[in-house]
């Protein structure tokens, strides 16, 4: 079997329609028509567009599992025991165990809340991260900052099942959001545990960590106020790894990039309206 698997190489049924992240992050018309159809973002069940927000990302949890399902796999396969530890790979090849039984979860809960794969986009993004040639930056990419993000997400859809009278949503997303937490605590005690003589390696890590999570910070989509789609879950977090300085300063970028998004939104209503008063 091949190592380094390419993400362009991914195995995917004609069901998948595949999108590039920039697409769905940066263009700024979608910032603008999200403003104007979906008012304020947080999910919540008085909120525009709720019940369409809240399938459309469930769809994004699950096609997320799948490549974190993938993610793991590789890091068990495609590295030797000098370079990971038997240990290491035991805790992949158990979060495998745990992806698979997400996937299956997520599957049946899109069918709960009146959707199908392929109803919404795959982005490749998060398989991407675990594509990294170092193990201790996939586990950073990753465990750190896209699991650390799905913790945020599960926490988020849990109360938005809670608030909406949906206990199969809420009892769902609770049961994943446990295995996430653990996840990311073994992210965050690897990466110690690796990078204990080597400083410097520690730090590329958490700087690619960064890099992660700004690009799924930016529109807003995770921080602390009502603009943000999901909330940041500090306890959960706290009990991951993460210390208050690490969670402060997501919050931090979580507002700059808010504040960005807001302006890119702006720009392109008012681009938008000028097109519309010169037809």
């Amino acid at each position: 079997m091949k190592k380094f698997l390419a993400e362009n190489e991914l195995a995917r049924d004609d069901r998948f329609v595949r999108t590039n992240i920039a697409d769905r992050l940066f263009d700024p018309r979608g910032a603008a028509l999200a403003q104007r159809n979906t008012g304020p973002a947080k999910m919540a069940v008085d909120r525009p567009a709720a019940a369409e927000r809240s399938r459309s990302l469930m769809h994004g949890i699950f096609v997320g599992e799948i490549q974190a399902l993938e993610g793991a796999g590789r890091t068990c396969y495609d590295f030797d025991l000098d370079e990971t530890p038997l240990a290491l790979k035991l805790d992949m090849a158990r979060q495998c165990w745990d992806e698979s039984r997400h996937c299956e979860i997520s599957i049946k809960l899109g069918d709960h809340m009146g959707t199908e794969i392929g109803a919404y986009t795959e982005s490749t993004f998060l398989f991407a991260a675990a594509c990294n040639p170092d193990p201790v930056l996939r586990l950073c990419g990753v465990n750190r900052a896209l699991e650390g993000l799905a913790i945020d997400v599960f926490s988020s859809m849990k109360d938005f099942g809670n608030e909406s009278g949906d206990p199969v949503l809420e009892f769902c997303e609770d049961w994943m959001l446990a295995d996430e937490v653990t996840h990311v605590k073994m992210g965050s005690d690897w990466l110690r545990k690796i990078t204990a003589d080597d400083p410097e390696r520690r730090e590329r890590a958490l700087d690619f960590q960064r890099t992660v999570d700004s690009i799924f910070n930016l529109g807003g989509f995770r921080g602390e106020d009502d603009e943000n789609v999901i909330q940041l879950a500090r306890k959960f977090r706290s009990l991951a790894g993460f210390t208050d300085a690490e969670n402060d300063s997501l919050a931090d970028l979580a507002r700059e990039s808010t504040e960005q998004a807001r302006q890119m939104a702006e720009a392109a209503t008012a681009a938008l309206d000028q097109s519309a008063k010169g037809q």
